[in-house]
């Protein structure tokens, strides 16, 4: 079994929220960490029905447990009501749970008791390089990082269930959307605007509804963990900035899937933007298992589109830009010189195939695994 790096060792003295999109490896991980722990599945129909029918049984069942003791609750968004003995069993009773989930759209909506800061809440992403022995890339970019998707040759038929899976349990089960034909095309359209500037409208004039509608759609995506926005840097120093986000589906694969691109070939466009999300989907996790929260991961991009640093770290202190090329150049870096003109400060990189690490004009150019490596033992940041 894969070692996570996510440890959850705040359970110690609080309890947590885990979110994270369905097959992460939440359940797997929660098993591993805890297994004395009480737990309960809510995916399982009769525990469900159970709690629905009289959430008071949670209670009364741990009202027997000790003092710290461990009670996991998975996939929690499923029965609300849950929250309120939770709440009393954190207070009356000094319990500790793990309430784990794929989405809290749901909770939120139905006004369900979020615990009022009693719980800390992390997040689960899908796998990271540094927790795959024998990291492969191009593995990486086609199979995309969900163990059940990496683990295998192909994984095409498991993630066109994982599509169909989340259309039924996560937007067909909550009944957030009305047409879900309209939503299913969004799907794809989103998968071409892929690691792009989000322009509401277009999307809506290419799905055949309003732009309103589209902003509910990305909401939900974002709301239910299969996506995320990159916001944009917008410290205007000198030129003009954009100052809309950029949207990346959660895993690198499912746009491709989606649009039937794969296997992916070095030396295309398609190749290149893969590498780019990929990119970002590993700093994404890095910022948010070291507790970085104080540093926010942003492109940068000159309202002209005359220079663009795909990803931004903190308040100008590391500025990355991703080239599928075994052969960076002097041209690769201008968008990063133009950021060092404005912010001289930072640490500029280049990821690249290239087999080894160099200096070019004052910019780092590295090999992607090498950087990797570098990334998570934290020489980078």
């Amino acid at each position: 079994m894969l070692e996570r790096i996510l440890k959850l060792n705040e359970l110690e003295d609080d309890s947590l929220f885990l979110w994270g999109s369905r097959q992460t490896g939440k359940s797997t991980l929660l098993k591993a960490l805890f297994p004395n722990a009480r737990f309960y599945d809510l995916l399982q129909s009769d525990v469900r029905a159970t709690f629905q029918m009289r959430p008071a049984q949670l209670r009364e069942e741990c009202l027997l447990l000790d003092e710290g003791d461990i009670v996991i609750i998975d996939e929690v968004q499923k029965v609300p009501a849950l929250l309120d003995e939770v709440h009393w069993l954190i207070e009356n009773r000094g319990l500790r749970f793990v309430l784990s989930g794929s989405s809290a759209r749901k909770l939120r909506r139905s006004g369900a008791n979020l615990l009022g800061g009693r719980a800390l809440r992390r997040v689960l992403f899908p796998l990271v390089s540094a927790e795959i022995p024998d990291f492969n890339l191009d593995r990486a970019l086609n199979n995309g990082m969900l163990p059940r998707h990496y683990l295998v040759s192909d994984p095409s038929r498991r993630i066109k269930a994982y599509i169909g899976d989340y259309l039924q349990q996560e937007i067909v089960e909550e009944a957030v959307v009305r047409q879900l034909e309209a939503f299913t095309r969004f799907l794809q359209v989103a998968a071409v605007c892929n690691t792009e500037i989000v322009n509401y409208t277009n999307i809506a004039q290419d799905c055949g509804v309003s732009a309103k509608t589209v902003k509910e759609y990305f909401s939900i995506l974002e709301e239910t963990m299969l996506g995320f926005y990159l916001p944009a840097y917008t410290r205007v120093v000198k030129r003009k900035l954009m100052q809309s986000p950029k949207f990346y589906y959660f895993d690198v694969a499912l746009p491709n899937h989606l649009l039937k691109r794969v296997p992916l070939k070095r030396g295309t466009d398609i190749y290149g933007h893969a590498l780019e999300h990929f990119v970002i989907q590993e700093l994404r996790a890095f910022l948010s298992y070291n507790f970085y929260d104080d540093k926010t991961l942003c492109y940068w991009r000159t309202l002209d589109n005359k220079y663009e640093v795909d990803a931004i770290i903190g308040d100008a202190e590391v500025a990355i830009e991703v080239k599928s090329s075994d052969n960076v150049t002097s041209r690769d870096t201008k968008g990063l010189k133009a950021f060092a003109e404005e912010h001289p400060d930072a640490k500029l990189i280049i990821l690249s195939l290239e087999e080894k690490p160099r200096l070019l004009n004052g910019v780092e150019v590295w090999p992607i695994t090498q950087f990797l490596e570098r990334l998570w033992s934290r020489e980078v940041i």
